[in-house]
């Protein structure tokens, strides 16, 4: 791993983490390329400000879930290539089942550029410290659909609710929202603005 990079779960004691594209659980239906370890990597800036996000996040009775932080370009190229290739269904239910391959980029939900590759984005969701469980925001993590913007239609009060409760917490702590991912949050003052890494995660 580089300089000023490091494991979340190191420099954040007490979050949760499920690195989705390490896994077969995310929209190509596989592991991913340069996800090597089921590990959430990012910057030293990214975990200081994901510390004062979890903090906030405890006081109102919640945890953080990590679902992906730092993406090495590899697996973005990853996401392209197999955007390429022919449907076979087995993903499209759960994560674009109004829309085909092609359109995610042209929609905004990837891209062949990721700000994930610059180190302080992340994906994550909000758990109910009492129990465990998730809570319900309206749709789960990759869902292309419109019901995942912010403000969407279709989601209920309490799931709107939920939602901007991550929202709050992350904007606090330094953080600025995708309008079309609920679950997507960049920080404002990221410290490789231009710079797109590509070391794997192991």
């Amino acid at each position: 791993m580089i300089k000023d990079f490091t494991f979340v779960d190191e420099m954040v004691p007490g979050i949760r983490w499920d690195a989705k594209y390490a896994t077969w659980d995310n929209f190509t239906g596989k592991p991913v390329d340069g996800y090597l370890a089921n590990r959430i990597v990012g910057t030293s800036a990214l975990c200081a400000a994901l510390a004062r996000a979890r903090e906030e996040a405890a006081s109102l009775g919640f945890g953080l879930l990590l679902w992906d932080g730092y993406r090495p370009q590899r697996a973005v190229d990853c996401f392209w290539c197999w955007s390429k290739q022919p449907e076979d269904g087995r993903t499209k239910r759960r994560h674009y089942p109004n829309i085909d391959k092609p359109e995610m980029f042209e929609q905004g939900y990837v891209a062949t550029k990721s700000g994930h590759s610059r180190g302080s984005t992340v994906d994550l969701t909000l758990y109910h410290l009492a129990t465990g469980e998730l809570v319900p925001m309206g749709g789960g993590h990759d869902l292309m659909d419109p019901i995942s913007r912010h403000g969407a239609a279709g989601v209920t009060p309490v799931e709107a609710r939920n939602r901007q409760y991550l929202c709050s917490v992350m904007e606090n702590s330094g953080f600025c929202r995708y309008d079309v991912e609920w679950w997507h949050y960049t920080l404002r003052d990221e410290p490789y603005p231009d710079t797109y890494f590509d070391f794997p995660i192991t």
